[in-house]
């Protein structure tokens, strides 16, 4: 018998998404025919599997657990259904499985195996953020969440600022979502007023909030983002030129 293939299974970035609309039809129907689900959180995982149907009792399906206490040396043991010749699906807690995600450790050791890895397509708040910003979407660096602490992550927010400048690239991170006023608010006090600004808030969702202004702009009114999953996108021009609105003829 062959080995089996690892679906990379996307899912809805949040609770009140209409799956019918963010996941696409192909990835719905073929996780509706796997057994066996290597997840971040069972009872998660077992809500998608709800909404997108089983072909199989709910409580027959088997979810292994891969989170962040998940060491190396058991990765090899959430592949023996796979080396056994059965397809398994790979499911993050939110968005694309492996992207920003303990996931990423299993994909590259079922390579090492020479499993077939069949990526699906789906939401990824870190791209539509990225398509929504109006920033440089050529070239881009996702640094994942900045220090908690708070002069840490001043110094890094500083130093992101210049790299942006200096290599023209859009700096694309994250935050626990209790921490985003925190975050916005050392952002607002550290970078240039001509610095750009992207907050991109609760994607996908009925809620959702994508902003493009200069930190000067930003200061004025800022929004509240407490608990709100959000990405953060911050441009600094090599140059000062800035994009205005057109003036009116008068």
């Amino acid at each position: 018998m062959g080995k089996g293939s690892l679906y990379l299974i996307p899912v809805p970035l949040g609770a009140n998404s209409d799956i019918n609309t963010v996941i696409p039809e192909q990835a719905r129907r073929l996780a509706a025919t796997l057994r066996t689900f290597i997840v971040e959180h069972p009872k998660t995982a077992r809500q998608f599997l709800k909404q997108t149907g089983t072909a199989i009792p709910l409580q027959e399906i088997r979810t292994l657990r891969l989170d962040e206490h998940t060491h190396h040396e058991e990765l090899e043991a959430l592949l023996q259904p796979l080396l056994a010749g059965e397809d398994v699906g790979l499911l993050s807690e939110a968005g694309c499985p492996a992207v920003a995600d303990p996931g990423a450790n299993l994909v590259r050791l079922a390579h090492s195996r020479n499993i077939r890895v069949i990526p699906l397509v789906g939401p990824s708040s870190i791209l539509l953020a990225l398509m929504a910003s109006g920033l440089n979407g050529q070239s881009f660096a996702f640094l994942g969440y900045l220090p908690a602490e708070k002069m840490a992550r001043v110094k890094k927010i500083a130093e992101i600022e210049l790299v942006s400048q200096r290599l023209n690239q859009t700096q694309i991170f994250i935050e626990t979502p209790y921490r985003n006023n925190q975050l916005l608010q050392d952002l607002l006090e550290t970078c240039d007023t001509e610095t750009e600004l992207c907050v991109a808030s609760d994607l996908t969702l009925t809620s959702e909030q994508v902003m493009t202004k200069c930190i000067g702009e930003w200061k004025n009114a800022p929004p509240d983002y407490n608990k709100r999953p959000t990405v953060f996108l911050l441009y600094r021009r090599r140059s000062t030129v800035r994009i205005t609105a057109p003036r009116q003829k008068r």
